[in-house]
């Protein structure tokens, strides 16, 4: 991944760099010394102009400095007010199914990453052939599940886990992520985020969901760009914003808006899941996250032409008006992730301060394989539409 942040309420923040690999590709002071008027000659104290000619020019400087600043504020006032008041027109898009991952076919859509973690996590991850063997990925009848090994009793040298990379890259579209159970614990790190890592970041990044170690706090969801993509002004969310600036390259934490405890970690889980959408196109990013228990009717079937325009308010809205979309995301794949430790997930603000978890992160990620029984994706299905 790239810069993350994690966003908690009355919290640090945390700031994080990620880097992805490529697989092809003192001045001097003048010293003055006051004379009281008493010690001051009369010349010294003697006006330098006659004062009824200095009073007259000094009325007619404030004057011009008055109405310019006047004729200033007429133009450039409105122009601010109507550049931050500037909302896009997402409209209605006819979308139309073009990929859908779901059970046993699932895992033959992605790529099993197995170099050393460039977020320098306490963690193996594993290839396809080690990951089935030792049950970290599996297809049932009704779901793939993604997990951390939790049978190794001690992992000296990192954790085994999995990051899954998609095949298939997207410019713009519609993505659904049917999500039953999202993994949490102490010393864990997982994503769900689309990126293009070959490049990072100069075809940005969507951190779709984002959180460490017990996840009480809700997911965040983030985007990381290049220089000059800014989301400033107008906005349609429920979410709460953080940052407003997305450039990751002067050390910012991207922009963030946070959401409420029920969209990650255990209460989501104990409330079925849910379903989040992801809307990729010219007028901005929006991303909603609906509860089992309403979810739209267009969401239900997969050849159903799924309309955002009548979803309601979004949780998080990123709107194209100071960062044109099409030119700051690009060949994003679809990745999934669990790390463990790390540059996010052992800061002592999170993992210490926040969650109380015990000893160091790679010390307890090492010796306690039982406590990661719940460090797992459950997914039913991904789909992906697009414009006709």
């Amino acid at each position: 991944m790239a810069e993350h942040n994690i966003s908690y309420p009355e919290t640090a923040h945390v700031t994080v760099h990620k880097l992805h690999k490529a697989e092809t590709i003192e001045p001097s002071q003048e010293i003055y010394t006051y004379q009281p008027p008493a010690q001051q000659s009369r010349s010294a104290r003697r006006p330098c102009w006659k004062p009824r000619k200095g009073r007259k020019r000094m009325i007619v400087i404030a004057l011009v400095v008055t109405l310019v600043t006047f004729f200033l504020s007429l133009i450039a006032g409105p122009t601010l007010g109507y550049i931050y008041s500037q909302y896009p027109d997402y409209g209605h898009i006819d979308y139309v199914l073009v990929d859908e991952f779901s059970r046993h076919p699932f895992f033959d859509n992605f790529w099993y990453f197995t170099d050393e973690d460039p977020t320098l996590g306490f963690v193996e991850y594993v290839n396809q052939t080690t990951a089935e063997t030792m049950s970290l990925t599996q297809a049932t009848e009704s779901s793939v599940i993604i997990r951390v090994d939790n049978k190794t009793s001690h992992a000296p040298r990192g954790r085994k886990s999995v990051r899954l990379e998609s095949r298939k890259t997207y410019h713009s579209g519609l993505f659904l992520f049917d999500i039953i159970h999202t993994p949490y614990g102490c010393g864990t790190w997982p994503a769900l985020w689309l990126a293009d890592t070959y490049n990072w970041p100069l075809n940005g990044e969507i951190d779709v969901l984002e959180t460490t170690n017990g996840g009480t706090e809700g997911n965040t969801v983030t985007l990381h760009t290049t220089q000059g993509c800014s989301v400033k002004g107008r906005r349609k969310q429920t979410g709460k914003a953080l940052h407003s600036t997305c450039d990751d390259q002067h050390g910012t934490v991207g922009c963030d808006v946070q959401a409420p405890p029920a969209t990650y970690g255990p209460e989501f889980n104990e409330n079925g899941g849910g379903v989040y959408a992801v809307e990729l196109q010219h007028a901005g990013i929006r991303v909603w996250m609906f509860p089992r228990s309403s979810i739209p009717e267009d969401l239900v079937k997969p050849h159903y032409s799924p309309d955002p325009s009548s979803w309601g308010t979004p949780l998080a809205d990123f709107p194209s008006t100071n960062c044109f979309t099409p030119q700051y995301f690009r060949n994003q794949s679809i990745i999934i992730n669990i790390d463990l430790c790390g540059e996010m997930g052992a800061q002592p603000e999170v993992y210490s301060d926040l969650y109380n978890c015990p000893a160091t992160c790679e010390e307890y990620v090492s010796g306690n394989a039982r406590e990661f029984s719940e460090a797992y994706w459950e997914f039913g299905w991904f789909r992906v539409y697009q414009s006709r």
